[in-house]
Order: C-alpha cells, then structure tokens, then sequence
C-alpha cells in the first residue's frame, strides 16, 4: 500500500538524482524556487518510492521532478502521486496543473489525460513538451449559495 505525504526538499533530492539525473551529484538536485514549493513522497513499506514537487502561481500550478524509484516504476506510484497532487491544486483553487514533459514520458501523462501542448524545447540535451491539465476547483460552500 502506498501513502502520501508532504515532505522536505531535500528529502526529495535523493530519487531526483537517482531518477531524473544519475550523472550528476545529490547536491545539485537542490533548486533554488525548492523554498517556494510543496514537496511530496510517496512511501511503499516505510520506503519512499516516489517524489514530486509542486510550485503555485495564481491559479496555475507546476510540478516539477517527478521522479519514482526504478525498482517500483510501473506500479502506479507515479499515478498516485499525480492524482494527489491534482486533488490538491483543485483544492486549492487550482485551474491548472502542468509540467515540463520528458518527451519519453508524453505517453504516460496522456493516459492520465494531460493534454500535449505546441511548446517544446530541449535544455541540457533533454527534449520537452509543456503538458497540462485543466482542472475545475470545487465551488466553495458560499459559491454555491
């Protein structure tokens, strides 16, 4: 069974590395908007399995760093952690929910009905597309009257 919770950054540096960016050292995975997000783990059996991190402008909400142990991808961690982090953004008056997409990942957030976008770039030889979702935040009690 696997649970999520809100963690610290640097708790979140570890899989990045391992994950994301294996040639390059734990301590470089510290970014500097770290302060400015909310982090999140996923744990399987105590263990975290998964990471992401997620930064609010507005109504617009980005995450960032998805990253899921390779021994436990494929096992729905890293949908879980989207489906939480998505709750959350509509929770919070989020109307959209978006990141920067690995291109060998689109695959993956289509299924999760995230939308490709026209924008794509390349940053140290990795290929991106911005993929996003809109999302409808649930009518406060007063809203609803």
């Amino acid at each position: 069974m696997t649970s999520i919770e809100q963690i610290r950054p640097e708790h979140t540096w570890q899989l990045r590395r391992d994950v994301l960016y294996p040639s390059k050292t734990k301590h470089e995975m510290e970014m500097p908007e770290d302060v400015d997000g909310i982090h999140f783990g996923a744990f399987t059996d105590n263990k975290l399995a998964g990471v992401v991190s997620l930064f609010q402008k507005g109504t617009s909400f980005q995450f960032r760093k998805l990253a899921v142990d390779a021994a436990m991808q494929k096992a729905g961690i890293g949908s879980s952690l989207l489906a939480y982090i998505t709750k959350y953004t509509e929770e919070n008056g989020g109307t959209r929910i978006w990141c920067n997409a690995r291109t060998d990942a689109i695959g993956f957030y289509l299924k999760l009905e995230f939308v490709e976008t026209e924008d794509v770039f390349s940053k140290n030889g990795i290929d991106y597309v911005i993929m996003e979702k809109m999302l409808t935040p649930p009518l406060t009690l007063q809203e609803s009257r």
